[in-house]
């Protein structure tokens, strides 16, 4: 579910939950939705388990009251990565502290944080179908064959045998038991051709552990400690491309942020600083400075050669 999406509903939400008596027209107006839009919507709310109510005479006015607590599903509204339900959560930190629906909201949003579930954000049709069959074999505690995987470390495309139990950040990769090598790795969806169901029920349950992930999305390695001054254009890049890293800032000054944080591989927190080397500093953590130091000197010795050549 799309950012602007999310934010709709939420706004209908609260619009439903108010004082205010709105028509389907008046609601129309503010969230400039369609009449069809806000009835899906309404409709949506309802199967979740809110219990939504016609007020008045005209059968126009539609409210928000009480949750039936006993067929609550908000699942069935929210697909959210960590990513996203971190924007969400925020989208919910701006209503009004009097909104009597605001720390409901963020407890049962809290509820689906680590819920399994899929994203629209999926743009491959072999990508969802992938990630449904890898879904249910989560949910079902099954292993799976990954077919045709195409692997950067060894450069080649091999099958794998493995028992899948936890997505990474938006679905991009995912952590399974290799039943072959006997240990846990991460496999890109985006590089599988194809996965197979299999009626094996998960064998190693208990070996199940993923690497810790940091807000670059990178996983591996041991921890550092990474410290960076970044400008306005560097902050907000930072906030929209990584939306988890905004835990980490603290404003300096009227033009500058210091992002405190800590990072498993140079790569990710690398690029990031690379592709924006005149707005931000490095002030702690000298493995990333050799990282840029070393990335720096192979692009220079690459350019030379390009322009003798």
């Amino acid at each position: 579910m799309d950012q602007p999406k999310v934010a709709r509903m939420l706004r209908l939400m609260q619009l439903l939950a108010s004082n205010v008596n709105y028509s389907i027209e008046e609601l129309m107006d503010k969230l400039e939705m369609s009449r069809r839009t806000i009835y899906r919507y309404i409709d949506t709310f309802k199967e979740a388990g809110f219990a939504v109510q016609k007020v008045g005479s005209g059968g126009t006015v539609y409210k928000l009251a009480t949750l039936k607590s006993s067929q609550m599903d908000l699942s069935k509204i929210v697909y959210f990565s960590d990513e996203e339900a971190y924007v969400v959560n925020r989208l919910i930190d701006r209503l009004d502290d009097t909104n009597a629906m605001k720390q409901g909201l963020k407890r049962k949003l809290t509820a689906v944080y680590d819920a399994t579930n899929i994203g629209n954000y999926i743009d491959r049709k072999s990508n969802a179908s992938n990630i449904g069959v890898l879904t249910e074999a989560i949910r079902g505690r099954k292993a799976v064959e990954l077919r045709g995987y195409s692997s950067s470390h060894s450069g080649s495309t091999k099958n794998y045998r493995v028992e899948p139990f936890k997505f990474n950040t938006n679905y991009i990769d995912f952590w399974a038991w290799d039943l072959a090598d006997g240990r846990n790795k991460c496999f890109k969806v985006s590089r599988i051709e194809d996965v197979a169901l299999l009626e094996e029920p998960w064998q190693h349950e208990s070996e199940h552990a993923a690497a810790p992930t940091d807000v670059f999305r990178m996983h591996g390695g041991d921890p550092v400690h990474v410290r960076l001054q970044l400008d306005y254009v560097a902050k907000n890049l930072l906030v929209e491309e990584f939306p988890l890293a905004e835990q980490g800032l603290m404003q300096e000054q009227d033009d500058s942020w210091l992002w405190d944080g800590v990072v498993y591989r140079m790569e990710g927190v690398g690029r990031f600083v690379l592709g924006l080397s005149d707005h931000i500093r490095v002030l702690e953590g000298d493995p990333l400075k050799d990282h840029l130091r070393a990335r720096a000197k192979k692009f220079c010795c690459k350019k030379i050669n390009c322009v003798k050549s």
